[in-house]
């Protein structure tokens, strides 16, 4: 082989150096290739207690792990010649339009993760012209989103607490600010056991501690938001600073029943989903108690470690609800293709629970919006690669998997 020097002429097409943006958030945000991404950015600027929360699971985390293998094992059929240069990713959910086949999912302390919390969540969402869901445990509370995003859908997850004047007073309010569907979250009777959260003395406000002081040296913007903006508080738990299992079990009702059930639905007008179903047997009773659709989902590993994985339930539930009830999956989601394996496998709908959390920890509002965007493209690119067209086109044909438990 001949070698020759190099031409200038040759060299100055290729030595294009990208300029300093001096919005630093924006330029980490741009270099996000995934939710991955989003992810490990999250985590370097987030205090261990914070990312914790949202990247650990119950126990020994088993079953957010296979959750994450079932969808890794799935595998999608990619069909030639089948022209889908333009893929429509709208869809229609509990009575109204979605642009997208997912929504965000109800998270509790939200704006612990990030300052900007509830606020950057429903504001991304209604932009996106997808759902956002408000969970009872929310610090953001159902008027103050009503307000920040009084042009977006709106959701409401509720947890039945012991007193049920506050539940009824909660659904009132919901109704009120224009809240049109209820996530009814049957799934904690009691608060699982979340070892990291124990470890690291999980509090509502954090204590300023000397390990939390030395964190905080390493991600001073999180500080700097978190004692400059208003108080951190549960927005319905009027401002309780507890461990977290202590306020779940001292404010929810182990004694949940069909019963309780069959009471919202009849104090809720709107669209009413069950969610925390993942048998058919459940499937069942809270359609009987007057469910008009259903959340197939494990709270994300949080709640029972070792319970069925989502994705491996769907199948259940759907053969015992039929074709005709809406069902969206949640728990486990990364991705837009993991999003495209659960619409194949029989769901109408998702929701992003961590997805949505690691870009919020990343960067405010931009990084909701960015963990939207990479999402939606995901979705996207992989229906191109399969054939189709629509959300519509979507079907078990298009699908094979590995059940491995």
């Amino acid at each position: 082989m001949k070698h020759r020097l190099p031409q200038i002429s040759e060299l100055r097409p290729l030595l294009k150096f990208d300029g300093f943006n001096p919005d630093r958030r924006a330029a980490r945000l741009g270099k996000a290739a995934d939710v991955w991404d989003l992810r490990a950015i999250a985590r370097r600027r987030t205090p261990r207690p914070a990312f914790d929360y949202v990247d650990g699971a119950a126990q020994r985390e088993l079953t957010v792990r296979r959750a994450r293998r079932a969808f890794d094992d799935v595998v999608l059929l990619p069909r030639i010649l089948h022209g889908t240069e333009k893929v429509d990713l709208s869809t229609e959910i509990a009575g109204a339009s979605s642009a997208l086949p997912f929504g965000i999912a109800p998270t509790g302390f939200t704006r612990f993760m990030h300052a900007e919390g509830e606020d950057a969540g429903a504001t991304a969402a209604d932009a996106a012209g997808i759902p956002f869901s408000l969970s009872t445990m929310g610090t953001r509370s159902l008027e103050q989103v009503a307000a920040t995003a009084p042009d977006g859908r709106r959701w409401f997850q509720l947890y039945l607490w012991k007193d049920r004047q506050k539940s009824l007073d909660l659904l009132q309010r919901a109704t009120a600010s224009g809240f049109d569907t209820l996530l009814v979250t049957v799934d904690t009777p009691v608060a699982g056991q979340r070892l990291r959260d124990a470890r690291n003395g999980m509090v509502i406000p954090p204590k300023l501690t000397l390990k939390t002081v030395l964190d905080a040296s390493y991600r001073p913007e999180w500080w700097f938001n978190f004692l400059t903006t208003d108080p951190l508080s549960f927005a319905s738990l009027s401002g309780t600073s507890h461990d977290l299992p202590t306020i779940i079990n001292s404010m929810f009702d182990p004694t949940l029943s069909i019963e309780d059930l069959e009471w919202i639905r009849s104090q809720w007008p709107g669209k009413l989903f069950v969610k925390g179903v993942l048998t058919a047997e459940d499937t069942r009773r809270s359609l009987d108690a007057g469910a008009d659709g259903l959340v197939v989902s494990n709270h994300g590993g949080r709640q029972l470690d070792r319970a069925p994985v989502s994705f491996h339930a769907l199948p259940e539930v759907r053969a015992e609800a039929g074709d005709d009830v809406e069902i969206i999956l949640d728990s486990g989601i990364m991705s837009g293709a993991d999003i495209v394996a659960a619409l194949c496998a029989g769901a109408d709908f998702t929701l992003i629970g961590r997805a949505y959390l690691y870009g919020l920890m990343a960067g405010g509002r931009e990084g909701v919006t960015r963990a939207v965007e990479l999402l939606a493209k995901e979705i996207e690119v992989t229906m191109q690669l399969i054939g189709a067209a629509t959300i519509a086109d979507l079907g078990p044909h298009l699908l094979r998997t590995r059940h491995t438990g």
